[in-house]
């Protein structure tokens, strides 16, 4: 089997980053933002995504979590755009609906090499952050527009049902996750496209 993995560095006047990733590996993670609650949400990416997924990042965050988070997303989607190689074989299309308590977010994913996010997911702007220091709750959309902007992935992203803001972003993080475990799963030896690429 080919190796799918990837290791990357990212440094910016915001934001310094690490990270690695192997998409055939056992769910192991060791992750570090500064951010506890989206550690946790790393965490859930990795553990359902079968995804062994390490991040270490420092920045910016006496200003706000904005920077780490966008760029972490950037960081993880290039990785996995670099980790996917020719994607001869894998499925492609995937969807999941996960539950978590009164929470239900479905997550319909394409790896086609296109990149695109419909986010149906709204927080008030004065929602609590989760955590200390605070998530902003409406930074779950933009980490996930800059994993997708980088990958090169096409997610749709639905709430079905939710009240309670921790189980919706996290339910969300596991249902993209289960999702783009599917997608990337090999199922024969051929490219899944009549173009020829992805």
């Amino acid at each position: 089997m080919t190796d799918r993995s990837a290791i990357l560095t990212r440094n910016t006047k915001e934001t310094q980053i690490t990270a690695s990733m192997n998409l055939d590996g056992a769910g192991v993670t060791s992750v570090s933002t500064g951010l506890p609650f989206f550690d946790h949400m790393l965490d859930q990416l990795g553990r359902h995504g079968g995804i062994d997924l390490t991040v270490a990042a420092t920045g910016d965050l006496h200003i706000d979590a904005h920077h780490c988070v966008e760029d972490v997303g950037i960081v993880l989607g290039e990785l996995l755009a670099t980790a996917m190689g020719d994607k001869v074989g894998i499925r492609r299309f995937a969807d999941r609906t996960i539950p978590l308590d009164e929470a239900l977010i479905e997550v319909v994913l394409d790896v086609s090499g296109r990149p695109f996010l419909d986010f149906d997911l709204q927080f008030a702007e004065d929602t609590p952050g989760l955590g200390t220091p605070p998530f902003d709750p409406q930074l779950t959309e933009e980490f996930f527009r800059a994993f997708v902007m980088a990958s090169g992935l096409t997610v749709h992203v639905t709430k079905r049902k939710g009240r309670n803001t921790h189980h919706i972003v996290e339910a969300t993080f596991k249902a993209f996750a289960r999702a783009l475990r599917d997608a990337l799963t090999k199922v024969d030896d051929t490219l899944p496209s009549t173009k020829g690429l992805l």
